[in-house]
């Protein structure tokens, strides 16, 4: 019994060393992975409300990026809304003027996508329309470097079909950053069918050293944020457009009784109409449900270019 014992002792201290080194050579995996995820510098490509919003909160945790966009014009107007909304904090005395001028000074602009090509990561953050991105990340896929990762700040476009076209889709994730990006802490963190656990870790940790809060959901048309509220917002216009109620009682509503900020065609003009417009047909396709199916009156207004406050008109003028 005790020479049974004895080797049954000895079994288990082979045991737990083998899994002691199995742990220690996976641990040791790990690490070179991590180390080939390591992001440093960040690519954020458009540089519109969202694209300046995402480089300034970049920026602001230490990180280098580089903003690209087609032309000069849009990455001076981008680069003045920066130093514009950092004013304000140096204004507020969240901020003083030398870290101001630091954090500008992390942010390199460049109209080549080739600049992009020594980023860790990139997140897209053109117009919502599934050709334009999946072209945006045809060219990613060629240009930058393999272990690169590609994000997308879609609101609501498949990340399987964006990762689909390129040649990496286990490194292409779903970042929606919410809008105005400096402010809100919420980013929705969406995986494609091919997303790997890595690129997962990787992104969640970022959104973390950005002091954003990562939630993360399904691959679904419009995800979580835009398949609730985009509805909200239709609805809305469809009051409006059936006479139920003036646009300012609507609001008025929902913001007393509902206690939101604002109301949804505030948000709506806020948002921009041709993105809500292009969410819902996203949402419409997607699910082949007419409860997404999108207000005539937001079709028309699109039409005529009242897109909110960025054109100075929508449902309210600006």
């Amino acid at each position: 019994m005790l020479w049974r014992w004895s080797v049954e002792v000895r079994q288990a201290v082979s045991l737990s060393r083998d899994l002691t080194l199995r742990q220690a050579n996976s641990l040791s995996y790990f690490k070179v992975m991590d180390s080939k995820l390591s992001i440093g510098t960040i690519g954020v490509v458009g540089a519109g409300t969202m694209g300046n919003g995402i480089a300034q909160v970049c920026a602001r945790a230490g990180l280098k990026v580089i903003l690209q966009d087609i032309n000069d014009e849009f990455l001076q107007r981008a680069m003045a809304a920066v130093d514009k909304s950092l004013q304000r904090d140096v204004e507020k005395n969240r901020l003083d003027e030398q870290a101001k001028l630091a954090i500008t000074g992390r942010i390199r602009t460049a109209t080549d996508m080739k600049a992009l090509g020594e980023a860790d990561l990139i997140v897209e953050a053109v117009t919502e329309n599934l050709s334009v991105k999946t072209g945006v990340f045809h060219q990613l896929d060629d240009l930058t470097r393999p272990e690169a990762i590609l994000a997308s700040n879609t609101s609501s476009i498949s990340i399987t079909k964006l990762g689909a076209a390129t040649r990496r889709p286990e490194k292409v994730i779903g970042m929606h950053f919410m809008n105005p990006v400096p402010v809100m802490k919420l980013v929705e963190i969406i995986r494609g069918i091919a997303t790997s656990d890595q690129t997962y870790d990787a992104v969640r940790g970022l959104t973390f050293k950005l002091e954003k809060t990562p939630l993360e959901c399904n691959d679904m048309p419009g995800f979580v944020a835009n398949r609730v509220l985009m509805p909200m917002i239709n609805e809305a216009i469809f009051a409006l457009y059936e006479g139920v109620a003036t646009r300012e009682s609507i609001d008025g509503i929902m913001k007393l009784g509902m206690n939101h900020p604002m109301g949804p065609l505030t948000l709506a003009d806020f948002i921009g109409l041709d993105v809500c417009l292009a969410i819902l047909n996203v949402l419409h396709d997607g699910f082949g449900d007419p409860k997404y199916r999108a207000c005539p009156l937001l079709k028309r207004y699109v039409d005529a270019g009242w897109l909110g406050r960025k054109t100075g008109r929508g449902f309210y003028e600006y």
